[in-house]
C-alpha cells in the first residue's frame, strides 16, 4: 500500500457532470447561444473551468443558426467574451454547484477507510479551488485529507506535475519525506494519467468518469470502487 494517495475530483470521487452542464448551459442562455448535451460537456470538462467555458462558447457557436446576443462580438473566442460567460457561469455555479452532483458509490466509505488506516490522501484538481474545497468538504467530511488543491492564481493546471510536488514538500514540510515511489494518483482522464507520469509517480485509472478506457494508457485500471480497493492494496 502506497503512504499518500492523490484523488482527481470531478470524474473520479464526484459525479459533476449535470451540475456543470447546467451553468454552462445557463451562460450559453444568457447569450442567446444554443444549449449543449451531457455527451457535448463529457468531452470538455477536466481542464478548468474557463477551458470549459471556451470550449462551450465556441461549439455552441458553430451551432447558432443567428449572431450571438445583440451587442456580443461575432468571436466568441476574444478573452473579453470568454471572461464574461465565465463570471456569468461561476455565479450560477457556486449557488447550484450540489443540486445533481453526488459522489460515485462506494467512494466515501473506500476514503473513510483509507483514511482509518493511516493512509494519507489528497485532492488535486483542475476545478476551481473554492469549488474544489466546498464539494470536498461537503461529499467527505470525515476525510482528513493533508491537502484540497484546485485550480490557483499563479498555478499551472495539471497535466503540469507541480500540483503534486506542492502536497510532497507540504509533507516534507510537516517532517514525514514521502517519496515519490510511496505515492499514486487515481484519476478518470489522460490529463490525470499525464499527471502521474509528469511527476514520475504511480497511477490508477478509473473508467466510470469521463474518458473511455481506450483513452487512459496505463497499466492499471479500476471498473469498479472494489477493483480499486484491491489495485490500491497491490500497486
Amino acid at each position: 500500500m502506497k503512504k499518500i494517495v492523490f484523488w482527481d475530483l470531478d470524474g473520479t470521487l464526484i459525479d459533476t457532470l449535470e451540475d456543470l452542464g447546467a451553468a454552462v448551459n445557463h451562460a450559453l442562455a444568457l447569450r442567446d447561444l444554443p444549449q449543449l448535451s451531457s455527451e457535448d460537456f463529457r468531452k470538455m470538462v477536466g481542464h478548468g473551468v474557463r477551458n470549459l467555458v471556451a470550449q462551450a462558447l465556441e461549439k455552441a457557436a458553430s451551432l447558432a443558426e443567428v449572431t450571438p446576443a445583440a451587442g456580443a462580438p461575432e468571436d466568441v473566442r476574444t478573452d473579453a467574451y470568454i471572461d464574461s460567460a465565465l463570471a456569468d457561469f461561476k455565479e450560477y455555479y457556486c449557488a447550484n454547484i450540489d443540486v445533481f452532483t453526488r459522489p460515485y458509490p462506494g467512494m466515501p466509505e473506500l476514503l473513510s477507510e483509507l483514511s482509518k488506516s493511516g493512509v494519507k490522501m489528497a485532492v488535486v484538481s483542475n476545478k476551481f479551488q473554492e469549488g474544489t474545497e466546498r464539494l470536498v468538504k461537503e461529499f467527505f467530511p470525515d476525510v482528513d485529507f493533508v491537502a484540497i488543491l484546485g485550480n490557483r492564481p499563479g498555478w499551472p493546471l495539471k497535466p503540469s506535475p507541480e500540483i503534486v510536488e506542492d502536497v510532497l514538500k507540504r509533507e516534507d514540510g510537516g517532517g514525514e519525506h514521502i517519496s515519490r515511489a510511496d505515492a499514486i494518483l487515481v484519476g478518470d482522464s489522460p490529463t490525470d494519467m499525464r499527471t502521474a507520469a509528469n511527476g514520475g509517480i504511480d497511477a490508477i485509472a478509473v473508467t466510470w468518469g469521463y474518458s473511455s478506457q481506450e483513452e487512459l494508457n496505463v497499466p492499471h485500471y479500476a471498473r469498479s470502487v472494489e477493483e480499486l480497493r484491491r489495485l490500491l492494496a497491490e500497486v
